[in-house]
């Protein structure tokens, strides 16, 4: 199988060579035979009915400093390819969910993943509410009074940003901390939308488990351990990552809200899981292969290429049909 593949991504030229999922897929793709292209989400058009963008044909290469070629920039017609990944990181602003409406376009005859339609109504720490039995009690909102009568119950918070990423803008309050009312003037300030404030767990100490999901199984999983003195696990503000093993918790969890991820086409995702609680689902661009693969000596790109090549071809025998 020679494929078209468009991969929708931040700058080639910019990625964290040691971490990046992206560039393992594209590697994996390569590896298959199939053609490949690099663009921005933003030299996306919509132009009547076709979504165009200016695109390079792109070559990779596992070596570091030395990573990709590219060719001449061409414009391109996305619905002349057979599959679009969509690998640009957050945030999940307006500018993310005009792209989704845009790929939407172009389905079904190019395979788009995740489901340009599933990732938009599914914003990280929201889709996890629609599974409250897994989740630590969580308050969404805007309300203070709410929010103060939240801290009544569970004393001891969390505080983060509702569209955050990468661990930007998460707070520890504790309860003898004086500090809330002016945190929350703070990101009112910033952000227009709800905060997230959750119970805080203290079984983050031992660390935050990123559990990866492909077709809603889960398939490997490594745990952040956050650096002295801070509470986010987040590798760019000094997390730890080792090996993980899964529990049957874990599976509880995989097996509850894979079906889900399924249904919406979110073929690769990333669910984080702290003291048996899951926190949120990462659908947008899930990260994490490389590092299991170290760990686990694993090739998770490869499971994941199963998978939409079987989405496709799913796809194409529907359209066949439908003729």
């Amino acid at each position: 199988m020679n494929l078209r593949v468009a991969f929708q991504m931040d700058p080639i030229e910019s990625i964290n060579f040691d971490t990046d999922t992206s560039l393992i897929l594209a590697l994996e793709a390569q590896k298959r035979g199939h053609t490949l292209y690099h663009y921005l989400p933003r030299h996306l058009s919509l132009s009547g009915n076709k979504v165009l963008t200016r695109a390079r044909p792109l070559q990779v290469r596992y070596e570091k400093g030395n990573h990709y070629t590219v060719g001449a920039e061409e414009i391109v017609d996305l619905g002349a390819f057979d599959i679009v990944l969509m690998r640009q990181d957050p945030p999940f602003d307006l500018a993310y969910i005009t792209a989704t409406h845009m790929l939407e376009h172009i389905q079904p005859r190019t395979c788009v993943f995740n489901d340009p339609a599933g990732v938009r109504n599914a914003p990280e720490k929201i889709l996890v509410t629609h599974f409250p039995h897994l989740m630590p009690p969580t308050l969404i909102s805007s309300d203070y009074r709410e929010i103060e009568n939240f801290r009544t119950e569970h004393k001891d918070l969390i505080v983060k940003p509702l569209y955050g990423h990468g661990g930007a803008g998460i707070f520890h309050v504790p309860p003898d901390s004086d500090n809330l009312g002016a945190l929350i003037e703070l990101y009112a300030g910033i952000y227009k939308e709800p905060v997230v404030i959750q119970k805080y767990m203290p079984e983050v100490r031992e660390g935050d488990k990123r559990i990866v999901l492909i077709e809603g199984r889960p398939v490997g999983a490594l745990l952040r351990i956050p650096a002295h003195n801070e509470v986010r696990t987040n590798m760019r503000v000094g997390g730890q990552a080792v090996h993980a093993s899964l529990t049957k918790r874990d599976f509880d969890i995989c097996e509850a809200i894979g079906p889900e991820l399924r249904r919406r086409g979110l073929v690769l995702a990333g669910i984080d899981v702290i003291g048996g609680f899951i926190t949120e689902v990462n659908v947008t661009s899930p990260t994490g292969l490389q590092v299991i693969n170290r760990l686990e000596n694993a090739c998770l790109q490869s499971l994941a290429w199963d998978a939409f090549e079987a989405r496709f071809q799913q796809s194409r025998s529907q359209l066949r049909k439908a003729i």
